[in-house]
């Protein structure tokens, strides 16, 4: 299927204005710093062709994503872990062309971390998106800077506050999901042939830059701030550590609430 990346596949169709990044370690596709490392490569090789119209990011296997490696998570390695995260996630803000997303299965933490980066999600009705960071003890910066502007700023918190996880249908009500759809990966391919593969593909990057030009300074401003926030604070917390090892070693975690 064209140039392989372990873990991702990488390969450009419809004359070169399509660029597919498919995550291809099934069933959980987590999203660790191969991954990520990965996705930036592609992403830095491809981008600045002057015939790409749009990429399709999608994933081999039942599921998108279960979300990061809860192993870089702790405190000796998140701080890389996060810092190379973000850096993907800016680079997909500050893609000059449409980041298409195809969901289905679980897209979770990090894995809706990097989803929510890109532009229009296509989810399956009974895919089950989430950022269940805080019942580890934890937060999840990317998406607390990058739901708000999706959703609304309740409906974001309400879901990074809890933890809980919705389906494709809520997630299309609730404007997460752009399109709701039994094959995600067919509706996205169907709306590029039928909206962006006959345009100026120099036209349409003018056209992003201009619908994202407040938007995404915004979003890194904020980006850097729970960053900090989240090494320097955070993971100083007691109980932000004790949930990640709980998590690792299969047992409840003993909250000390400081």
């Amino acid at each position: 299927m064209g140039e392989a990346i372990n873990p991702l596949k990488a390969w450009l169709e419809r004359d070169g204005g399509l660029l597919r990044l498919r995550l291809a370690r099934p069933k959980a596709n987590i999203v660790d710093a191969a991954m990520i490392g990965a996705l930036q490569q592609a992403l830095g090789a491809h981008l600045g062709s002057p015939a790409l119209r749009a990429v399709l990011l999608d994933a081999e296997g039942p599921h998108f994503s279960f979300g990061a490696s809860v192993d870089e998570h702790m405190p000796e390695q998140c701080a890389q872990m996060l810092k190379t995260l973000h850096a993907l996630v800016r680079q997909m803000l500050d893609s000059p062309v449409p980041i298409l997303v195809a969901i289905r299965g679980q897209c979770l933490g990090g894995g809706l971390e990097v989803a929510a980066a890109g532009n229009l999600l296509f989810v399956a009705p009974d895919a089950r998106l989430g950022q269940p960071e805080i019942r580890l003890g934890v937060f999840a910066p990317a998406a607390s800077c990058l739901l708000p502007p999706r959703v609304g700023q309740s409906r974001a918190e309400e879901l990074l506050f809890s933890g809980r996880s919705i389906d494709g249908a809520e997630a299309f009500r609730i404007g997460l999901a752009d399109v709701l759809a039994d094959d995600p990966e067919a509706a996205a391919l169907k709306w590029y042939d039928e909206h962006l593969a006959a345009l100026s593909a120099s036209s349409l990057r003018f056209a992003v830059r201009a619908a994202r030009c407040d938007r995404v300074p915004a979003i890194k401003q904020k980006l850097e701030t729970v960053e900090a926030m989240y090494l320097e604070e955070l993971m100083a917390s007691h109980d932000a550590v004790e949930g990640l090892r709980a998590f690792l070693e299969k047992r409840s975690a003993n909250w000390e609430n400081r």
